[in-house]
This record gives C-alpha cells, structure tokens and sequence, in this order.
C-alpha cells in the first residue's frame, strides 16, 4: 500500500493531484443548479448591501458558512441520506419537545433550546427533517401506497407542525407542513382528503373577504388564533384601519413596491429604505426594497431565477433513480416555491405577515444554510442519477 502510494505521488506532480481533488470536489455539484445558486447569491447580495450595507461582512461569514454546508450536502450519498432520516426527524421532535418545556421565552414566543453552548431553533431542523423522513416513509413501502400509509404520514407531519403552532411560529410552521404535505401529494396522497382542505380554505377566504370588517371587531376572539395572530390577518384585509400602528408596516412596503414603476429608482435611491420608513428591510421586506430600487424589471428577474432553480429542481426529481430521491427532490424544490410565494405575498399585501424570509436573499444564517443543505441534497439526487448513468 505505501509503495503504490509512493508510485502515484513520484508519477504526478503537484498540480495533477490539485486538479483530481478539484475535479472530486465538484463532481457532485450539478453545474446548472450551481451556477443559478451563484447568480443568486451574487444578486441578493448587491440587494443586500443597498438595504443594510454594516451587514456586509456578517452576510459574507454566512454566505461561506451556507457553501460548505450545501457542498457537503452534494457529497452526501442519497443512501445516506435516507438512513438518516428517522434519526433526525426524531432528534427535531424530542428538541421540539424540550422546547416547549424549558426553551427561552423571547418576545411572548418560546421558540429556543439553550444547550448552554449554543442556543438553537430547532423548528428549523424540520424544514430538512420533514420531507427526509417522509420520503423515507413512503421509500419503504409497496409501490402504491395505502390509505393506512397515508394516514400515519399526515399523524409523522401533524406531530411536529402542533408543535411548532403551539410556540408560536406561524411562519415556520406553515413551511414545515408545506415541506411534509408535497410529499404526501407526490406520493399519491387521495384527492378526497385534499378536496376538503381546498374547499375550507376557498370558505375561509370568502368569508374574510365578505364579513372581514365584522370579524376584526374588539369583541370577536377567533378560535386557534392567539391575539396577535388575529391582528396580522385583520391589517392584511384593511392595513388602513391602523396606518401608523400595526398597519404601519405592510403599508409601507406596498408604498416602496408600487413607487419603484418600471425601473425602479436605482441602486442606494429607495427613499422607503434608506430613510428608514421601511422596517425589516433587510429580512422580511427586502423584496420590498428590489422592488424600489429595481422597478418591475428587477423583481421579474428574481422571478425568473426562482423559476429557473425550480424547474432544474422538478427536473432532477423526475430522473430520480427511486422513490426517496424523487420525493424528496420535489419536496425540497417546491419549499423554495413556498418561501418566494409566502414572503412576496406577505410583502405585497396579499398574505399576513408571518415572519418568512425571501430565500436566497434575505439576510439570516439559519435560513441561508437550511436553503443551501437543500440544494445540496437536489445535487445529491442528481449526482446519483448521473452516476447511475454512467456506469450502465
């Protein structure tokens, strides 16, 4: 062994074997999907600096932070990946739990775990959780999967979504259950149990269209709904009833959104940004800020990389070599959906404000990383299929 080692190192030279390593680094990276992360990143980033330039260097530790993780993510062999799941998503239940019981309480909100060396979130760990178990539930079983099946995956995704309501975190919580439910749609879920959930919601929509005035009375208490939460849904039907109180906010990002017209006032020129009319301007509204400063035009080409991430990412999960990696694939693509679709709906006035962050662009470490350990584990799924290829 040490005179083959010593054969390879007096047969090439420095260079030769810096090359290999490089070649092994980014053998699992999936160019297309890698080259869209880095016009991403490189455009959230000159967005970034216009809302909140001090925050540069922070950005750039978790931009490198968020590469590491998504390469060593992309190295991760599906298989591995797989018999992961049940460990993780049963870690994410027990810190969950332990949160409700002795977490920091921050803001009328217990949503951290102090170790004592570090303070964690750990509703974050099951936005990758989520869909890994899943998928590894259904990879499990037959090819059809039953309606027994389908019943103990929706109790695997309720479990944790209670959970995290109960903190509260609307926000995370509503991406953990969208993350757990595509694969229960990908899976085969019946359209009889979706049927009912589309038809609620259609109710709840119309009824808080029709009688929304009425029911954001003082007086009326709206079950499973803590105060506050009653309050965000009441200043998105009418932000005017309460403009520089609680409407404030929404308010104001409509007033950047709509004054950036076609161009949008240019680098550094947001007057709601930079003059500080504009909270949260470099987390949850900065979509609000590229609207200002971009104009229409800036916001249609974060659209067009959000779409062109998902269509690579649905494509990666139809070649799929078996049931996990297509599963999880389309989850974890369509959670990208899910965050874009939230944030700029909250934003625009079209969604309550739940705290959801524009993904890929959005100042935040934790979000950053969970985003890139999904591309990682896209490209893993891809990697497997390529490789699938190539040795047939």
């Amino acid at each position: 062994m040490r005179r083959e080692t010593a054969s390879f190192f007096m047969n090439h030279s420095i260079f030769d074997i810096a090359r290999m390593q490089w070649r092994r680094l980014l053998a699992p990276l999936d160019p297309i999907l890698f080259a869209l992360a880095f016009v991403l990143l490189v455009y959230a980033s000159v967005i970034l600096v216009s809302a909140s330039p001090q925050r540069l260097q922070a950005h750039a530790l978790n931009l490198g932070v968020a590469i590491v993780c998504l390469v060593v993510a992309a190295h991760t062999p599906p298989q591995r990946l797989r018999a992961m799941a049940p460990w993780l998503y049963l870690v994410g239940i027990v810190l969950l739990v332990a949160v409700a019981l002795f977490g920091d309480v921050s803001k009328g909100a217990r949503r951290w775990l102090n170790l004592g060396f570090a303070r964690v979130q750990p509703s974050e760990i099951l936005k990758i959780a989520m869909p890994l178990m899943l998928a590894w539930f259904y990879h499990q079983r037959d090819a059809v999967a039953s309606n027994r099946d389908h019943a103990l995956a929706l109790l695997m995704l309720i479990v944790p979504v209670l959970l995290i309501a109960r903190q509260p975190d609307l926000g995370t919580g509503i991406l953990v259950f969208l993350s757990g439910f595509f694969v229960l749609f990908f899976a085969g879920v019946p359209w009889k149990w979706i049927a009912p959930l589309v038809v609620a919601g259609i109710a709840l929509i119309l009824t808080l269209l029709i009688f929304g005035d009425t029911l954001c009375q003082k007086d009326y208490a709206w079950p499973l709904l803590k105060e506050y939460q009653k309050h965000r849904v009441c200043t998105m039907l009418n932000p005017t009833s309460d403009p520089l109180g609680k409407g404030f906010h929404i308010i104001q990002s409509i007033i950047a959104v709509g004054s950036g017209g076609l161009w949008g006032k240019g680098w550094g020129m947001g007057t709601q940004a930079q003059l500080d009319f504009l909270p949260e301007r470099h987390t949850d509204f900065i979509f609000a800020v590229l609207a200002e400063e971009f104009g229409l035009a800036g916001a249609l080409m974060l659209l067009v990389l959000y779409l062109l991430v998902i269509a690579r990412g649905l494509s990666i999960s139809i070649g799929a070599k078996d049931r996990f990696g297509r599963y999880l694939a389309g989850s974890l693509t369509l959670g990208v959906f899910a965050y874009a679709f939230v944030n700029m709906g909250m934003v625009t006035g079209l969604l309550p404000v739940v705290g959801v962050p524009l993904p890929f662009v959005s100042y935040g470490g934790t979000a950053l990383v969970i985003l890139s350990i999904s591309l990682g584990m896209l490209m893993s799924v891809a990697s497997q299929k390529t490789l699938a290829k190539n040795t047939v």
